[in-house]
């Protein structure tokens, strides 16, 4: 028997401990694969691998679950389910799976898709959410990157490798975002945003897009829609990955920080701008006026400086790589500017945190309490912040968070 047939899944820690539940779900899942489809043994190995993570996933995250006492069992209905709809999508075909995804998307979104001003008949309203679709398929694809901590240049290659991505970007869009008193699927607040952007005086004309080609479609995806898809992430900057180990210590630091401080406010509205929704949608779900957010961005701003120059500036400068050792993130031209502006003392401390003397020995010999130490070493790191950011905009201090 082939190597790949026997793989397991690699050892993994979920809910807090080592399962076996881990290893049951994906060989019931590497298993309905090979049986089920036409797909490579190493495919089938790496999209049960994925089913499998993104299930424990869930059921660790999950307090539902958690508090419900049958978490194997919650993990097993999930996966069978989250096999069904693979399944579904891989026996459908390439064009007809398509079809059956965009058709689903968009009878949900039909009748929130209405710009302002503008009196829409049935084929041009049609043709607006084809528009908003071709996007949300690119948003969902880089979604799907990074919660399976996937490459920047990761696309669906095998039939299977499609049927998965279809099937994730169904349960994307229908995910449930709280609003007050009620929840809303994601993709309708993406599809009322997209809306009320579209300019009055503009006229989407896309019908060409709409056009299916012919043949069987289950060789490739090649039907029009995925061109203009593979044509956006030619043209569009790639995002960073977002499950970047160090990244999340950072993610979780910061969020342990602002509760710390009881700004469970500015905790909400981080973990919003973590999920990449607008600025109106996030007035939406906090129940804020223009103006109420506007003065949480800068309470929240505040409290990001003194974490990220303060509370764990080390954190912080080695996921920015600007740490000491690296003097700051700042070139050696900018570091012998930056250091002929700092007076005698400033240049002391900094020298003594390069060595890697503690804060308690510096104080010492500098002669400054440790309050003393923490405002000038603030200062010093605002200083270099402020160099870097001026050579990311070009212009001055950046106030971008």
């Amino acid at each position: 028997m082939n190597s790949a047939a026997t793989a397991t899944i690699p050892t993994a820690t979920f809910l807090g401990e080592q399962t076996i539940g881990v290893e049951v779900i994906f060989q019931l899942l590497y298993k309905e694969f090979r049986q089920s489809t036409k797909a490579s043994e190493q495919n089938c190995h790496d999209v049960a691998t994925r089913i499998t993570t993104e299930v424990y996933r869930i059921c660790s995250e999950s307090k539902r679950i958690q508090a419900s006492g049958a978490v194997e069992n919650s993990a097993m209905t999930l996966a069978r389910h989250r096999l069904q709809q693979c399944q579904r999508y891989y026996q459908l075909g390439s064009n007809r799976g398509r079809v059956e995804l965009h058709s689903t998307l968009s009878a949900i979104i039909y009748r929130y898709i209405n710009p302002p001003q503008r009196q829409l008949s049935y084929q041009g309203r049609l043709t607006i959410i084809e528009d908003f679709l071709q996007s949300f398929y690119l948003e969902a694809l880089n979604a799907f990157r990074r919660e399976n901590q996937l490459g920047t240049t990761y696309r669906p290659q095998s039939l299977l490798e499609l049927a998965e991505y279809m099937a994730f970007t169904e349960r994307y869009g229908k995910r449930r975002i709280p609003l007050p008193g009620r929840q809303q699927q994601l993709i309708i607040l993406r599809a009322q945003t997209f809306s009320q952007q579209q300019p009055p005086e503009t006229s989407v004309d896309i019908e060409q897009a709409s056009e299916g080609s012919s043949g069987d479609g289950d060789g490739s995806w090649e039907e029009p829609a995925v061109h203009q898809l593979r044509s956006t992430m030619a043209t569009q900057p790639e995002p960073e990955p977002e499950e970047d180990t160090l990244r999340s210590v950072v993610i979780t630091e910061l969020m342990s920080y602002l509760e710390q401080k009881q700004q469970s406010d500015c905790a909400d509205y981080f973990s919003l701008r973590l999920k990449d929704l607008s600025t109106q949608e996030i007035e939406t779900i906090l129940n804020l006026t223009p103006r109420q957010r506007d003065y949480l961005q800068q309470r929240f701003k505040y409290h990001l400086i003194r974490f990220a120059l303060l509370h764990r500036w080390e954190l912080v400068h080695e996921w920015l790589e600007a740490s000491l050792q690296t003097n700051l993130g700042l070139t050696p031209q900018q570091w012998e500017a930056y250091t002929s502006q700092l007076d005698e003392k400033q240049r002391s401390l900094l020298d003594l945190k390069q060595q890697g003397q503690p804060d308690e020995k510096i104080a010492k010999t500098l002669g400054l309490s440790m309050a003393q130490l923490q405002k000038r070493w603030f200062k010093i790191l605002e200083q270099a912040w402020e160099i870097r950011n001026s050579l990311v905009s070009g212009s001055g201090a950046s106030t971008h968070e």
